[in-house]
């Protein structure tokens, strides 16, 4: 058990070491919310505030506020990451930087040591006369698991925001719940995390930098696990144990149940691309695929295209998406100075970076003069095209069975428990964090029981409150707009407002 925002400690750096009310209702309901969809994660047990205050400036901006502390009871087999095993670090050949505990070898052995037999218990038992063979084990396990990890994110769409070495536990868990998000719109290049300036830890990111982690707990190991040995290891295992569970768990979200195709990871490419080029709700298309069928008739086929192309992203939305990010004099400014002096432009902004602002003003120029029919038109056609692949795809289960009816129980079973009807997206834990900060925790509460039963339907539970008590309510710390927001369904496409929401 762990108690994060509880002060100063030993371990504490240069900050005050407190957690506020916004990050630890995210933290509690974020770890749950991954626990009940079946993703190993450490748990949050309780949720505490106070009226002690602290000072936050939650975007870096230069208009800090005042919060209120909170602690969150984190609960998990073990809080060890990937880094803690960095303190034995030899120093940076550039920066001179080093760990805390270098030549302190004793110390990683007794480390090692702990966490295989504590953790691991059926490798130290395998080879507890071949230490070299035991540690080359446990790395190989702690591989598999985090490649295993991370397809999990992907299929549910989520982003964890920052992954440092840090953020990465040994054993495999889903650890320190910061600047996340859920996908709503499908982008590879989504970037959860405000501050994240380069994307370096973007949605399509994660398997490579999550493989760039335990590469540095390779380094960190040796002398105890060779470099030699273990980067063979990762370069065995992860990435294909990652595109294995990655595709087993994409065929069950399609409802692929009988046969294992070549050409299963084509559809599911195709499928994410027409989600892109649509701007689709990752979560709610997945969610509507189950109530397809091989032999859907014309009419019920419109109304099915209908309902799928209701989950992409209207004109309006689109035009925020592509809201240029620059003034229009900085963004020239960084492009002569990206001509003149590659040097300094070097220090504060990336050619990637000019280039997606370049993107948005192209993006946002075709889009003024682009109807909402017009955008339906192109959407449905997208979609009837990748359709008619899935429906060929589907025949040749049917094909592979007996009882054509049986299989379809079976297919929408296993769909609809795969594919989330409730995720946290960030606006409705933004809703949650407003009524609790304005001392009203019902909506925490209220979120919490549907992230429970994330495939369900939420029966006898009270979705949300009709009526709107929102007018004049304190902004939130981590809103970026100040519209006024209507309530709906939390299984639906989020509101216009959600698209302006930052966490950094």
């Amino acid at each position: 058990m762990q108690l994060k925002g509880a002060g100063i400690t030993p371990f504490s750096r240069q900050a005050d070491g407190r957690k506020v009310l916004r990050s630890s209702i995210r933290e509690f309901l974020c770890s749950e919310a991954m626990f009940h969809l079946g993703i190993p994660t450490t748990r949050a047990g309780t949720c505490v505030t106070s009226d002690s205050k602290v000072v936050r400036d939650i975007f870096y901006d230069g208009n800090p506020k005042n919060e209120r502390c909170t602690v969150v009871l984190r609960i998990a087999s073990t809080f060890i990451r990937f880094g803690s095993f960095e303190i034995f670090k030899p120093p940076d050949e550039y920066t001179g930087r080093k760990g805390p505990s270098v030549n302190r070898n004793d110390i990683r052995i007794q480390m090692l040591d702990y966490v295989i037999s504590t953790f691991y218990p059926e490798i130290q038992e395998a080879y507890s006369d071949n230490t070299i063979q035991r540690n080359a084990a446990f790395f190989k396990e702690i591989t598999k698991r985090t490649a295993r990890l991370v397809a999990e994110w992907q299929c549910v769409g989520f982003c964890h925001g920052v992954l440092n070495t840090d953020n990465m536990s040994i054993v495999g868990l889903t650890i320190d719940y910061g600047p996340f998000g859920f996908m709503d719109r499908y982008d590879p290049e989504h970037i959860c995390n405000g501050s994240d300036n380069t994307g370096r830890y973007a949605y399509n990111k994660q398997p490579e930098i999550c493989k760039w982690n335990l590469g540095k707990l390779a380094e960190a190991l040796v002398p105890e696990l060779p470099l030699e040995i273990s980067q063979l290891i990762l370069e065995e295992e992860y990435d294909a144990e990652f595109e294995k569970h990655y595709l087993q768990k994409m065929r069950k979200k399609l409802g692929l149940i009988q046969l294992e195709l070549e050409e299963d990871s084509k559809l599911v490419s195709e499928l994410l691309e027409t989600m892109h080029l649509t701007a689709g709700d990752f979560t709610n298309i997945f969610y509507l695929l189950s109530s397809f069928s091989v032999d859907i008739d014309p009419s019920k086929f419109e109304d099915f295209l209908e309902e799928l192309t209701s989950q992409c992203a209207s004109v309006e939305e689109l035009k925020i998406v592509f809201k240029p990010q620059m003034d229009p004099r900085q963004l020239s400014m960084m492009l002569m100075l990206a001509q003149s002096n590659p040097q300094l432009f070097a220090l504060i902004g990336t050619k990637a970076g000019i280039n997606k602002e370049l993107e948005r003003i192209e993006q946002l120029s075709k889009l003024q003069q682009l109807t909402a029919d017009d955008l339906l038109s192109r959407n449905k056609g997208h979609w009837k095209e990748w359709l008619e692949k899935y429906r060929v795809r589907l025949q040749k289960e049917t094909e592979s069975v007996g009882n054509a009816d049986a299989w379809n129980t079976e297919r929408v079973k296993v769909m609809n428990s795969n594919n989330p009807k409730y995720i946290l997206r960030n606006y409705i834990a933004q809703n949650a964090i407003e009524a609790a900060e304005n001392g009203d925790f019902s909506e925490v509460r209220n979120v919490l029981k549907l992230l429970e039963h994330p495939f369900q339907e939420a029966e006898g539970l009270q979705e949300v409150k009709e009526d709107a008590e929102e007018e004049g309510a304190t902004a939130a710390a981590a809103v970026c707009s100040q519209e006024t927001r209507s309530r709906q369904p939390y299984c639906s496409k989020p509101p216009l407002w959600a698209s302006e929401l930052c966490v950094t």
